[in-house]
């Protein structure tokens, strides 16, 4: 990736308007299935969306408890 490309502000406006987005509702969906860690990451991690994504359709699965 070269290195100018970063300078390029309508680069960072489009990084940024792809995600913030992913990041709200993967910070949402896991605060309200109370995953700790994975709030902590989403948090702190920077992946440009990609770890996001992959919690909301994969990894953030509400988990099914057995009904008696």
């Amino acid at each position: 990736m070269d290195p100018n490309i970063l300078s390029n502000p309508w680069v960072i406006l489009a990084m940024l308007l792809w995600t913030i987005p992913w990041k709200g509702i993967a910070l949402w969906k896991s605060a309200r299935q109370n995953d700790k860690a994975w709030f902590i990451a989403l948090l702190i991690i920077n992946t440009v969306g990609l770890l996001e994504i992959l919690y909301i359709f994969i990894f953030g699965k509400k988990k099914q408890t057995p009904q008696a």
